[in-house]
């Protein structure tokens, strides 16, 4: 697709094998769906319903999930680097699609199309991620205290993993954890978000081509679109899921922990955050800038690592401040698709409501709008919103809460304990970072004493991951880890083996028990 022209809708349908009318349960082969109750997909830009999509139903959940658990147990026992191999033809898979794939991420959820082939790049990098990691799924030897014994661990394929995953990043999510699963020999159960459910169903179509090439059984990859009180529930309450990765709200997260604990179930939890960067008079201010500008703007806003707080040093603030505020006024808010735009719409009117009222609820609190608040109509669509600046304090409970929004808090502070205080008085740890050039600034804000969230950055914002590092965070984003580092682990079972070589029987701890 070129660079400077906007590709259209039936372009990104005819690519990708969708079309007007879907079903909405996969396990490999033809859709189907017995439901009759219909979603529609709609493009936040417009308003234009792209597709109306029949969603799964109990019965067909029922119907997948016995294929993904049937699928797992012949799985299992291809070996891992074969597993790898299938792994990189995705990931090929997805290089061929990545400029219609990025295009369908912006069209159906809104984020620019830059960030879309950004999204899709992702999927790319974790498949080349699990390719590597397939040859490597590796456990240590033990040094056993009785003689003639060796003592090991090994980890085995798991089972059937379930992934929920959240609208504002419609594919990648998804990806960071069934490449993981299948190289450890899962399979997987994928619930999408109901407001991208095509992305969900191009993705499917794209792996079925590749699974069916190698003749894989059906059920390795499916997916069910459907109600959370329907598939969700289901789901989540499934013995035969013995992990599911749940991407979303905190409230969300609270109900799936319980449930998925309830059973004895394993969990990976990836919810709400409120990043904050720190910025010291001692930092590069316009590194700082353009970090604080990506990361409270892109996506407008809606991403879990999206710039929530700047606590900025009082001698540098109003420079700063001043700054930032120039640079929002050159925003070019509109299409997604369109090379020019710098921010798109937010996902629905519901998300547009909650930037509202957040507004409104820190005017009420103290805060002052320095930039921005206002509703926009660029396409008569109701969904673009002027990204937003507010100076208040940061003990205002609007500041406590998540506003899944493009909106930026702005608060003032004087010493370097003081913004460490600051930063994590929050119920939130995901994402945080400080810019400065001071070494020990840095070094203690990494350290124990300084930032509490799963992710901390020096010189570097809050928002954007590489696939390397082990995504995640503390308190009430959930505690889970997914995607690089050794992630892995979580997909798999693990398993001590201590075997006797000399044949004499040794009790261990030295115990005695001769009749």
């Amino acid at each position: 697709m070129a660079s400077k022209k906007m590709v259209s809708k039936n372009q990104i349908f005819r690519a990708l094998g969708l079309k007007s009318r879907l079903k909405g349960a996969n396990c490999g082969g033809e859709w189907f769906a017995d439901s009759k109750d219909y979603i529609t997909s709609v493009n936040p830009t417009t308003g234009e319903v792209l597709a109306r999509i029949e969603q799964a139903s109990a019965k067909d959940y029922d119907k997948v999930m016995k294929e993904a658990r049937k699928a797992f147990l012949e799985f299992r026992n291809m070996p891992a680097p074969l597993r790898g191999e299938i792994v990189r033809q995705v990931g090929e898979a997805l290089r061929e699609k990545k400029d219609m794939l990025g295009a369908l991420v912006s069209l159906e959820m809104g984020k620019i199309y830059t960030e879309g082939l950004g999204e899709v790049q992702e999927m790319i990098d974790i498949c080349d991620f699990a390719v590597g990691l397939s040859r490597t799924l590796s456990g240590p030897t033990l040094q056993s205290e009785r003689p003639k014994h060796r003592m090991m661990e090994q980890w085995h394929p798991l089972g059937v993993v379930g992934v929920i995953s959240a609208f504002n990043f419609p594919v990648a999510v998804w990806a960071w954890n069934t490449a993981l699963a299948w190289v450890c020999g899962d399979s997987s159960l994928w619930k999408p978000s109901s407001k991208t459910p095509l992305c969900a169903i191009a993705c499917q179509n794209i792996v079925n081509e590749v699974f069916k090439a190698n003749g894989l059984p059906q059920g390795v990859s499916c997916v069910t679109i459907g109600r959370g009180a329907t598939i969700g529930e289901k789901l989540v309450g499934d013995h035969n899921i013995p992990l599911v990765s749940a991407t979303g709200s905190t409230r969300m997260g609270q109900r799936i922990g319980a449930v998925v604990g309830g059973r004895l179930g394993r969990t990976i939890l990836e919810l709400g955050g409120n990043n904050a960067i720190i910025i010291s008079e001692k930092a590069d201010l316009k590194g700082a800038l353009a970090s604080a500008f990506f990361g409270a703007v892109g996506t407008a806003g809606q991403r879990c690592t999206s710039t929530r707080r700047l606590i900025i040093q009082e001698k540098v603030f109003d420079t700063f401040v001043r700054k930032l505020i120039a640079n929002y006024k050159r925003v070019v808010i509109g299409n997604p698709l369109d090379p020019k735009t710098l921010m798109g719409p937010l996902i629905d009117e519901g998300a547009v409501a909650d930037y509202e009222n957040a507004i409104k609820a820190a005017k009420e609190q103290g805060g002052k709008v320095l930039y921005g608040g206002k509703v926009l109509k660029p396409f008569g669509a109701a969904t673009f919103v002027q990204p937003t600046i507010i100076e208040i304090e940061n003990k205002a409970q609007i500041v406590q809460d998540e506003t899944f929004a493009p909106i930026l808090y702005v608060m003032k502070y004087k010493k370097i304990a003081q913004a460490f205080k600051l930063h994590n008085d929050v119920p939130q740890g995901l994402s945080s970072a400080i810019y400065t050039d001071s070494v020990n600034e840095g070094e203690a804000f990494i350290s124990y004493l300084g930032s509490d969230c799963g992710i901390a950055n020096i010189n570097i914002g809050t928002s954007g991951a590489e696939i390397g590092g082990a995504f995640g965070g503390e308190k009430e984003t959930g505690g889970g880890r997914e995607s690089g580092s050794d992630s892995w682990k979580l997909y798999m079972r693990r398993q001590t083996n201590t075997i006797n070589w000399g044949g004499e029987v040794h009790l261990a701890q030295g115990v005695e028990f001769k009749s």
